[in-house]
């Protein structure tokens, strides 16, 4: 039983749980159940020779720490127990369970004095995270210079925009004042005309009296008959 437990995680505490009362081990077997983290209290013989018949050299860091009362914590999130541990002695203002030792993917990490650096481990998903986050960073920071670029841009055009349409009108004006002066001067032309006409005329009526013939003046009396 120990040796599918050793193979199926790799990840387990090796803790210290003597002088625990039965209340407090119940307590902190809930602890663990909370945080899918398994707990087994089993000889330290029975561990070493499970640990052995898996890979002798590979677990070789633990061995030292199989003595007195030994419970072992399994977990798949490798800082859970540590977090389960540190919580469960502050609470119950108690130094136990003692950290013995840690097995965490493959490095051990042995004595007590380890568990504050166990609990600020970063798992595999917030490892991920965090690259996906530091790589995302470049990327959002020039999407946002370009959309603040373009604003601006389409700022400066709308500020831009209404000169043109007030010069428009303005010229509108003078257009219009031209196109009515017009007339204006055309009309003394007409009035040159009109006052030609009677001119005209005068000279043609008085055509007829220059032309009337002028009788002769002799001396000769004509001839009585």
């Amino acid at each position: 039983m120990l040796k599918g437990k050793f193979s199926q995680y790799n990840n387990f505490y090796v803790t210290d749980t003597e002088s625990l009362t039965v209340e407090q081990v119940t307590n902190l077997r809930r602890h663990c159940f909370d945080k899918q983290v398994e707990i087994k209290v089993a000889k330290n013989t029975l561990i070493k020779k499970a640990l052995e018949s898996l890979d002798a050299e590979k677990y070789a860091g633990v061995y030292d720490s199989l003595h007195k009362v030994t419970a072992l914590l399994f977990s798949e999130n490798p800082k859970d127990p540590a977090v389960i541990i540190a919580g469960f002695r502050k609470a119950n203002n108690n130094e136990r369970p003692v950290l013995k030792a840690a097995f965490i993917n493959g490095d051990v990490f042995v004595g007590d004095n380890q568990l504050k650096a166990l609990t600020m481990i970063k798992t595999k998903n917030e490892l991920i995270g965090e690259v996906i986050g530091l790589l995302q960073s470049p990327i959002q920071r020039v999407i946002g210079a370009l959309q603040n670029r373009e604003n601006a841009t389409n700022a400066a055009t709308e500020e831009a925009a209404p000169a043109p349409a007030v010069s428009v009108e303005a010229a509108a004006p003078a257009v219009e004042a031209t196109t009515e002066a017009a007339p204006v001067a055309a009309a003394p032309a007409a009035a040159s005309a009109e006052a030609a006409a009677p001119a005209v005329e005068a000279t043609t009526e008085a055509v007829p009296v220059a032309a009337a013939p002028v009788p002769p003046t002799t001396g000769e009396t004509p001839a009585a008959e």
